[in-house]
C-alpha cells in the first residue's frame, strides 16, 4: 500500500506548510461546525481550548472519513466503501493518517477568535495594538484509534496602531478568516515587533511539532 496523508484542514497555508516539509498529502474538506469558531466551554482556559478543539476535528475526521473514505488505493472515488464492514475498518485504518490543527489567538484569558465583520476585526485590532499576545496552535495525527498530538505557543508583540493603521489593514480584507484578525505572513508583519517562539505555529502549522510527529508515526 501507498502510504497517504489526509490534511483535515480547509486552510492553504497549512497545506503550503506540510508541502514544505516533504509531505505528499490530500486536502479533506471536513464538515466544519456552524460559525467561525468553536464555543468556548465554561471556565476553559485558551490553552485547553485550542487542544480540544483539535482534538474534535480530529473525532469529526474519523467519522467523516468512516462514512466516505475505504483507503488510499481505492481508485474509484469517494462514497465507494465496501460493504459489510465495521466502522472500525471504514475508518482510519493502517494505511491511512490524518493530521488535524487549530490556531487560536489570546490576549490575556480573553480568546480573539476570526472576525465577523469589520467592526469586530477593528475592535480585535485595537486590542492587540501595543500588546503581547500568545497564539497557540494544537496538532493532531491519528491513525485508527492511535492518536498523537502537539502544542506549540508563541508570543506575539504589536506596534502600536493608529485608527488609519488598522482601517488601511482591514481594507485590505485580510484579517478576515484569521484567527486575531491578522496573518503573519501576510502584509500584518510590518506590525509585528517581537516574535518569541513558532513562526509556522503563528501561521498555522508549526512545522517542528508536526516533523517530530511524523518522525514518532515513521512518516518523516
Amino acid at each position: 500500500m501507498t502510504l497517504q496523508i489526509y490534511l483535515a484542514s480547509a486552510s492553504p497555508r497549512r497545506s503550503e506548510l506540510l508541502t514544505q516539509l516533504g509531505i505528499d498529502h490530500v486536502v479533506l474538506n471536513v464538515p466544519a461546525v456552524p460559525g467561525e469558531d468553536e464555543p468556548r466551554h465554561h471556565n476553559e482556559s485558551p490553552l485547553a481550548y485550542v487542544q480540544r478543539t483539535a482534538h474534535d476535528k480530529a473525532d469529526r475526521c474519523i467519522e467523516w472519513v468512516s462514512r466516505n473514505v475505504w483507503h488510499p488505493d481505492n481508485q474509484q472515488g469517494l462514497n465507494d466503501s465496501p460493504q459489510g464492514l465495521n466502522d472500525h475498518q471504514r475508518g482510519l485504518n493502517q494505511y491511512l493518517y490524518a493530521l488535524t490543527a487549530d490556531t487560536t489567538v489570546a490576549l490575556g484569558d480573553r480568546v480573539l477568535g476570526k472576525p465577523v465583520d469589520q467592526e469586530d476585526a477593528r475592535k480585535t485590532l485595537s486590542l492587540l495594538s501595543n500588546q503581547t499576545h500568545l497564539v497557540h496552535t494544537a496538532v493532531v495525527l491519528c491513525r485508527g484509534q492511535e492518536r498523537l498530538a502537539a502544542i506549540s505557543t508563541s508570543k506575539v508583540t504589536f506596534t502600536a496602531l493608529s485608527a488609519q493603521d488598522i482601517e488601511q489593514y482591514i481594507a485590505t480584507q485580510e484579517p478576515f478568516g484569521k484567527a486575531g484578525a491578522y496573518g503573519i505572513q501576510g502584509l500584518a508583519a510590518q506590525y509585528i515587533c517581537q516574535l518569541e517562539g513558532s513562526y509556522t505555529g503563528v501561521m498555522g502549522l508549526p512545522l517542528f511539532e508536526t516533523a517530530q510527529l511524523l518522525k514518532k508515526a515513521g512518516i518523516l
